[in-house]
């Protein structure tokens, strides 16, 4: 690679480290070189000049230079320690779907998808489980540790550039189930408030900012109710910032069951239903490499399921509805048929039009 690299940031890594940016996506690129790229004033974010501890946002474009613009250093590689028996059946029994393009994990609660400072056991190391001659898995997006279900990992490095343009160019569909606390007064509706960083947190909660936050939209369905009490809802992110679902449901009033984080000692209901986070990546749907596409479906995790058998909800009403394609409020219903009407008016209209230019013209005659 000797020329200059551009990448564009997209939604799963908005407001992380530039440092760690590199270690996600260029793993070879050393943390001394990025340092050194800086002090030379070759690394560039947005246009500027940069440092390892800039954070990197959604859409921003990072300048990489050429390795070659560096000094040749050997340097020691990381060492990764193997997994054992155990840990590569079970990341081989999570995999509920693969092709030559992908696996997609049905990822359990309680499973980070990276490692950081304090987070050692995770999915991106239990890949080393599936490697095999198209080379070691990659990780193209993300699920909250507390969040299961489905999560596509990418079997080469072109099919996740594929994937990753898929998701940060939003033609990759995501759909959720969720447990909340309350019921919507409406049936369906779209929650559309910006997202950013919440001062004082490090990073790790979210607020509503119409000033500082970067577009956020959440389309949402009632599935059932349990009286006032609890809803299942089903959830369809348009946009991927930052723990969105969570934060979007808190701020409508209906917590997600389970998510202290943001909805504090209202989000547990009593009565024995669990106190894990009830949020799960139902469904995902996103066009393969090779013109086919992939649609699957990721079974509830087991504090989910009964949680929604205390409930009374039936299981076979969730994927009776789908939000890929979004009912017509009543008022854009009648929207539609007052302008179908008009249209018929204006036919008429023209047809008598055309009726009486003939009489005429027979008339003349």
């Amino acid at each position: 690679m000797i020329d200059v690299r551009t990448f564009i940031v997209d939604d799963d890594d908005d407001g992380i480290r530039l440092d760690r940016w590199f270690k996600r996506h260029l793993p070879d690129v050393s943390f001394n070189l990025v340092s050194r790229w800086a002090r030379t004033g070759q690394l560039r974010l947005g246009g500027k000049r940069a440092v390892p501890g800039d954070r990197v946002e959604a859409g921003q474009e990072i300048r990489v230079p050429p390795l070659e613009s560096a000094p040749a250093r050997a340097r020691p590689q990381t060492k990764r320690n193997p997994l054992t028996e155990d840990e590569a059946q079970f990341v081989r029994d999570l995999v509920i779907y693969e092709d030559p393009n992908a696996f997609v994990f049905n990822k359990p609660p309680g499973l980070a998808t990276q490692g950081g400072t304090k987070t050692h056991e995770h999915l991106d190391r239990l890949l080393d489980g599936l490697s095999d001659e198209g080379g070691r898995p990659k990780l193209v997006h993300r699920l909250d540790k507390d969040t299961s279900g489905a999560l596509l990992v990418a079997r080469s490095a072109r099919s996740a550039g594929h994937f990753a343009k898929a998701f940060s160019g939003r033609t990759a569909r995501k759909v959720y189930w969720a447990l909340v606390v309350g019921v919507p007064d409406a049936d369906e509706g779209m929650i559309d408030a910006p997202l950013a960083k919440q001062p004082g947190t490090g990073g790790e909660k979210m607020h509503i900012s119409e000033e500082h936050g970067l577009p956020a939209k959440t389309r949402w369905r009632v599935i059932d109710r349990a009286g006032n009490r609890a809803a299942w809802v089903e959830l369809q992110p348009l946009t991927g910032r930052t723990h969105q679902l969570r934060a979007h449901m808190a701020a409508i009033g209906h917590s997600i069951v389970g998510d202290a984080k943001y909805g504090g000692s209202d989000a547990f209901l009593t009565g024995g239903i669990s106190r894990k986070l009830h949020l799960h990546a139902r469904r995902i749907q996103i066009d393969a490499p090779d013109g086919g596409k992939i649609d699957v479906t990721a079974e509830l995790p087991a504090h989910f399921a009964e949680s929604l058998a205390m409930l009374g909800f039936s299981p076979l009403a969730g994927d009776s509805l789908a939000l890929d394609q979004p009912k017509a409020s009543p008022a854009a219903k009648q929207r539609k048929i007052a302008a179908a009407a008009k249209t018929r008016r204006r036919e008429r209209r023209g047809e008598r039009r055309a009726r009486g230019s003939e009489s005429k013209s027979r008339g003349k005659r």
